[in-house]
């Protein structure tokens, strides 16, 4: 496989947590989006690498792009602290739990979008919404879920928590 795509929401309110992600080789289509997130930067979409802190970055490498334009230096010291600090944890203990086997981390990267609401607040909601979803998403994309048969069997019940209506 050369791509494992993984989705996940997690929490409520302003600080929900929605992520989706790409974890796949190096040198395939998902290494090239790396490489183009980490390059190719713009206002408002300043994509960076997940660390556990400063100089300890997560393997495999995981950059994380915004998922909205980030406005003002509030919503980037939520995007630099609590959601980077969530999505690196997030990533370090599913190697350590053997989700991501630590055998590729080396082979592997992921591109992990980031969504942080405008009138977010609570830094401990976004850590720990973010850190679930992240969580979620890698281990939905590494075991392929949803299967086909489980999309098909949820459709007709589903229902989008912000479809409007």
């Amino acid at each position: 496989m050369s791509m494992f795509i993984g989705e996940a929401l997690a929490g409520e309110g302003n600080e929900i947590a929605h992520i989706d992600l790409l974890i796949g080789s190096k040198d395939g289509p998902v290494g090239m989006a790396f490489a183009n997130a980490l390059a190719c930067q713009s206002e408002g979409h300043t994509n960076l690498l997940a660390v556990l802190t400063p100089n300890l970055a997560v393997k495999p490498s995981t950059v994380m792009i915004t998922k909205v334009t980030i406005k003002g230096m509030r919503q980037a010291v939520q995007m630099f602290g609590p959601a980077q600090a969530a999505v690196a944890k997030a990533v370090a203990d599913s190697v350590a739990e053997g989700v991501i086997p630590k055998g590729d981390c080396e082979q592997l990267v992921i591109v992990c979008g980031v969504f942080i609401h405008p009138a977010a607040e609570d830094d401990r909601k976004i850590y720990d919404f973010n850190y679930q979803a992240t969580k979620a998403a890698i281990a939905n994309a590494m075991k392929g879920a949803p299967s086909a048969d489980e999309m098909l069997a949820g459709k007709d019940s589903a229902k989008h928590p912000f479809q409007g209506f």
